[in-house]
């Protein structure tokens, strides 16, 4: 269990920064004015402590919830509409048709 105890933000507001930097891999400084555009005003430094203290955990935990998935997967590839403009959608499918991934891209490029 993680202990925010000390911590002057709201975990979800922690947590929330720290999946964002790992997830996306934007800098720091990126990363402080995303969080000054949702109205938190937060140092590049303080964002740095807490990546280093709290991905770890977030990562264990994301992992103990992720599903199984098959070794055997393919490629799916369509062309849709999306805000009234057409762009390929790929799609990464296992054997039982679950969807692992998918990129939206406007010209086509696997």
């Amino acid at each position: 269990m993680l202990s925010f105890k000390g911590t002057q933000l709201p975990k979800d507001v922690i947590i929330y920064a720290a999946f964002f930097y790992v997830k996306y891999g934007v800098s720091y400084r990126d990363l402080e004015e995303i969080m000054e555009e949702i109205g938190v005003e937060v140092d590049h430094a303080t964002l740095n402590r807490w990546v280093i203290r709290y991905s770890p955990a977030i990562a264990v935990k994301a992992k103990s919830q992720k599903r199984e998935t098959n070794r055997a997967w393919h490629m799916d590839e369509t062309y849709i509409k999306v805000k009234g403009q057409w762009t390929y959608l790929y799609r990464a499918v296992d054997s039982h048709s679950d969807t692992l991934d998918f990129m939206l891209s406007g010209r086509r490029d696997e």
